[in-house]
């Protein structure tokens, strides 16, 4: 049952995070904590997305927030270091934020830059890290895949390289390189038609864009490929959100995209250490005096406010 939205708008905290680089094109990254009966859930749909999609979100940070979270198989999980669109001079700085990580997740097909670019990124990750993979973020066509997939050198696999599902299942006809679904599946209407299309090796999932944690394992269960947790550039609230996703899977194969919290140069709660590439599955409780320095202008904080409403009526 959905709680209710004055109870809900009681137990809000907006915070706005500033980061240490630029990542999808933002400095600051607002969102909504909500201080629930069962935990902390996260609401932090990214500005430019439309009521309908971030309703997701919000129904995601409600069940954190409201609902017992589900068991668990394992009490840590690997992660993979993520890298920005940075020059490659600045890699190893980013790199050394991710302690004991090997693999690394590094952007690429950013607008503005070269294909160039990425190969001196990925070259300067690929020096310091054992294992890569890439994310176009759907940036490229099916013949710009093809000629970074002859470039860019071995790849643990390619995250949404293209925009369409015809356009991944037409790439996998063409590369070696395995091909990851993230946007074909969490910004679909039918998150699974990309198996069913054989567009995809690896299911990139994240928790809050699909509804929340049981929402997620539920996609997993159907899915007959290897799935990848990963943030939504998330706090250290819904990164703990996340782990909880992917210490409740049956099986899980890869590093998962959940140390994305050193992008950040402040966060809600502080941050959990790596050890050896893995962090622990723990809950987060942001601090009360975190809250309070990162809290949003009243302004945005009215602007997340009327976000919820409108989210909330979609749900219900």
């Amino acid at each position: 049952m959905t709680p209710p939205l004055d109870d809900i708008l009681d137990r809000l905290h907006v915070v706005a995070l500033p980061m240490r680089v630029r990542f999808r094109g933002i400095t600051t990254r607002e969102l909504a904590l909500i201080d629930g009966p069962a935990g902390w859930g996260e609401f932090g749909a990214f500005l430019e997305y439309d009521d309908a999609e971030a309703a997701h979100w919000l129904a995601s940070g409600l069940e954190s927030a409201y609902v017992t979270p589900p068991s668990t198989r394992r009490d840590r999980i690997p992660i993979n270091a993520t890298v920005p669109a940075v020059p490659a001079a600045q890699v190893p700085e980013v790199l050394a934020r991710f302690p004991g990580a090997r693999t690394a997740k590094v952007k690429v097909a950013e607008p503005g830059q070269t294909l160039d670019d990425d190969v001196a990124r990925v070259e300067a990750v690929r020096a310091l890290m054992p294992t890569v993979r890439v994310d176009a973020n759907g940036g490229w066509t099916v013949a710009q895949a093809v000629q970074a997939a002859q470039v860019l050198g071995p790849l643990e696999y390619i995250e949404q390289p293209c925009k369409t599902v015809e356009e991944l299942a037409a790439l996998r006809k063409r590369v070696d390189v395995p091909i990851a679904a993230d946007e074909s599946i969490r910004k679909a209407s039918d998150p699974l038609n990309v198996v069913r299309a054989k567009a995809a090796d690896i299911a990139v999932l994240k928790v809050a864009p699909l509804g929340g944690v049981s929402a997620l394992l539920d996609i997993a269960e159907q899915i007959d490929i290897p799935v990848v947790i990963s943030s939504a550039l998330d706090s250290a609230v819904g990164i703990a959100n996340g782990l909880l996703a992917a210490a409740a899977l049956p099986e899980l194969k890869h590093a998962c995209g959940l140390g994305t919290g050193g992008l950040f140069v402040e966060d809600v709660a502080e941050p959990i250490t790596a050890n050896d590439g893995y962090l622990p599955v723990v809950p987060r409780t942001p601090d009360p005096a975190r809250l309070q320095a990162l809290a949003a202008t009243p302004e945005r904080r009215q602007w997340w406010i009327d976000r919820v409403k409108r989210c909330y009526r979609l749900m219900s």
